[in-house]
């Protein structure tokens, strides 16, 4: 009988794996690549980024987060400045109990979002009342938007800027998704911040080369914005490259 459930379980198990593997397939890479642009240059301009979901989605909230300011950072480069949203419960519970459950995301965009910086939500359904309020809060504050969402994509995918939308009708294959999303958004910004790194260097041992630093001009490629830091100190873990 122990053998028949086990076999069973594992059955089951490989299906999800499987069915997993399809819906990944399914990510927009248009999309995907938007985002990534869209937050490298949310880094470079010093802008914020929140992020937002509910249940699960408010774990994966965390999650990215966590990624975002930690993985993603690079020695010698700002790292982007990102907040979850979700993790001051004391905040999330008075507006709930004090005004309203859907207002729970809203009245923190309110507070804390300026133009231009960037609202990410998260929802496998799309519908989450506080999630689209919580958007519609974010274009009243001039802020992008960018949707993780699943399922038809609900009332979000018309209503943010830059949808990410997996269509899958299973909470758990789209919850994973985004997960995956999450982490492939960070490992692109790391690729796309270590190859800046390293393009950096390379010109500042050139031009090293080729002239005396004190010879050079402001208009040699060494001295652009991102070298300058590097050229004032040799100690490149502590300098930032914008």
């Amino acid at each position: 009988m122990t053998m028949q459930i086990n076999e069973q379980g594992r059955s089951v198990a490989n299906f999800y794996f499987s069915s997993l593997s399809e819906v990944l397939l399914d990510v927009p890479t248009d999309a995907l690549a938007k985002v990534i642009g869209l937050l490298l240059d949310a880094r470079e301009k010093g802008r914020r980024v929140y992020v937002m979901g509910n249940g699960g989605s408010a774990a994966t909230a965390t999650h990215f987060v966590c990624d975002l300011v930690k993985t993603a950072q690079v020695p010698g480069f700002q790292p982007l400045r990102a907040f979850s949203l979700t993790d001051n419960p004391s905040l999330v519970t008075a507006w709930a109990n004090d005004s309203s459950y859907e207002s729970t995301f809203a009245e923190q965009v309110h507070a804390l979002v300026e133009p231009d910086d960037v609202v990410i939500g998260i929802s496998a359904s799309g519908n989450s009342p506080n999630i689209v309020a919580g958007f519609e809060a974010a274009r009243l504050c001039g802020a992008v938007s960018v949707g993780f969402l699943g399922f038809d994509g609900g009332a979000c995918l018309r209503l943010v800027d830059i949808p990410v939308h997996v269509p899958c009708n299973n909470y758990g294959l789209v919850e994973d998704s985004h997960s995956a999303i999450g982490h492939a958004v960070t490992a692109a910004i790391r690729h796309a911040l270590t190859g800046k790194a390293e393009a950096c260097m390379e010109a500042l041992h050139t031009s090293m080369e080729s002239a005396p630093i004190a010879a050079l001009k402001l208009d040699d490629q060494v001295t652009s914005p991102e070298m300058l830091p590097i050229l004032e100190q040799p100690d490149q873990s502590k300098v930032f490259i914008t």
